[in-house]
């Protein structure tokens, strides 16, 4: 008996340390780190929720500024353009005395002549391009993703062609003898620049402007009689503003643009990101006074960002295109489309569109006496920021290797557009009569007055109180450039 007693007496406080809390603890199952991290498994204080529900908004709406920067960018130049000319196929503005100052666009080039329209898929269908030959362009869709390069580079091969222009819905027939591709906007962009000739002591655009007026645009399947006459304004002399807005009207022109476009113009992950901002093709975009609070929170400080990165530059140091120099290239090694071997650089093409814009396979790809080459600074030889107050000078070594020309422009660094000075045109070339040093080198001087003893054609104009940047355009880049045999000096600051 005594044996069953302790049997019982066991069996019982087995049950009851079972019972007590020390041994439930022991057993229980753990809470999840995410329960620890988030207010103990509780809902968030209903202000708390909505603080970090505006602050995803306004980081989603960053992100969108960053990723639609290269499509607003081209409806910008688009707005500012039919504004002054018009619109439709046969429009197509041509800078007939070269770009300056008066127009507001990322980087224009003052060096050769433009010829930039808009063409709408949407509204004409399938359209012919007959380029001129020697071009030198590109069409894009409105993402500025390239349909095809023009030109040397283009499967033209500078003789000139139809170039056939397909919407991105379009299923008909695809007639042979044309140069076809197809874009996944309705919305084109044509971007042609033709090269001057060398006048007396300086360039003569008239040849470039001529041969400019050769292009012709007219639809697939419109009778002769039917199709407009080509127009083709001076766009030169006239004060232009073809940059992309700085006020929520960005998210206005966003949401018409995604509205026009084919869903499948723009990436499904990149349509969830609008959407949460209130951005969806076909339904209305109606933000909260809250959330347009927040918006132009985001337009306003996006860019900010953007030109921070670009001001702190690369740790890993790709976008350097010399190790000895400060010269930087806008692509970081990359391809055209900003594909680095492994991934899009994001962050590299919200810095090229920011201040430029027209991104092609020529511009990138090493192409002897064809392609174009832009390396550019906005430092000295010291490491310090270019500023408009202060006076440089820029040597440019014997025989620049250019197969067509050479060119050097000063630029605004925020948005590329060029310093509005009462030069207008902050540029020089290779078809000026720069005086030349005894050793065949040239010198390029910029700075706020022009120093007594430098050329007028040598000399460009700067701001005081404003940094600024310097580019140099190699067109017809030649393989002394690509394996470094030459190499331009980085800008010095002269006392």
């Amino acid at each position: 008996m005594g044996s069953m007693h302790q049997v019982f007496a066991l069996s019982a406080l087995a049950i009851a340390l079972m019972c007590s809390p020390a041994v439930q603890a022991a057993d229980q199952a753990p809470a999840s780190p995410l329960i620890k991290q988030i207010n103990n498994g509780n809902w968030l204080d209903p202000k708390e929720a909505e603080t970090l529900r505006d602050e995803l908004y306004y980081q989603r709406a960053v992100f969108a500024y960053m990723t639609m920067l290269p499509a607003l960018n081209t409806i910008g130049m688009k707005d500012g353009s039919e504004k002054a000319f018009g619109a439709g196929y046969n429009v197509l503005p041509i800078w007939k005395q070269r770009m300056d100052a008066r127009t507001m666009v990322p980087t224009p080039n003052a060096d050769v002549i433009y010829s930039m329209s808009y063409l709408d898929l949407k509204q004409t269908g399938p359209l012919v391009v007959k380029a001129p030959a020697n071009v030198i362009g590109m069409f894009t869709d409105f993402f500025q993703r390239t349909l095809t390069d023009v030109g040397a580079v283009g499967p033209d091969r500078a003789r000139g062609g139809l170039y056939l222009l397909l919407p991105p819905d379009y299923n008909g027939p695809v007639p042979s003898g044309y140069f076809a591709v197809k874009s996944r906007t309705y919305n084109v962009f044509l971007f042609f620049r033709t090269v001057m000739a060398k006048g007396v002591g300086k360039p003569d655009p008239a040849p470039a402007v001529k041969n400019a007026e050769l292009t012709r645009v007219y639809p697939l399947f419109t009778v002769e009689k039917d199709v407009k006459p080509m127009e083709f304004p001076d766009a030169s002399g006239k004060a232009l503003n073809m940059m992309y807005p700085v006020d929520n009207t960005y998210w206005t022109k966003l949401k018409a643009f995604v509205d026009y476009e084919p869903v499948e113009a723009i990436d499904p992950e990149l349509r969830g990101v609008l959407a949460s901002i209130g951005i969806i093709k076909g339904e209305p975009f109606k933000p909260t006074a809250k959330q347009e609070e927040l918006l132009k929170k985001a337009v306003e400080t996006a860019p900010k960002m953007i030109l921070a990165n670009r001001q702190l530059g690369r740790e890993d140091k790709r976008n350097l295109y010399y190790k000895d120099r400060q010269y930087e290239n806008t692509w970081a090694g990359g391809t055209n489309d900003w594909m680095q071997a492994s991934y899009l650089d994001v962050s590299q093409r919200a810095n090229f569109f920011q201040f430029a814009y027209s991104s092609a396979p020529a511009m990138v790809m090493h192409t002897t006496g064809a392609g174009s080459k832009y390396p550019f600074t906005g430092r000295d030889k010291d490491g310090k920021f270019l500023e408009g107050g202060s006076t440089y000078k820029l040597r440019l070594p014997p025989n620049p290797p250019a197969a067509l020309f050479w060119a050097v422009t000063a630029y605004n660094i925020t948005d590329g557009t060029m310093p509005e000075t009462k030069q207008l045109l902050p540029s020089t070339n290779g078809y000026y009569d720069i005086p030349k040093q005894q050793d065949g080198s040239i010198e390029v001087w910029f700075g706020p007055e022009k120093p007594a003893d430098v050329a007028d054609s040598a000399f460009i104009q700067t701001i005081p109180g404003r940094n600024f940047l310097v580019a140099l355009r190699l067109y017809g880049s030649e393989d002394a450039f690509y394996d470094q045999t030459w190499k331009p000096d980085d800008v010095v600051k002269v006392k």
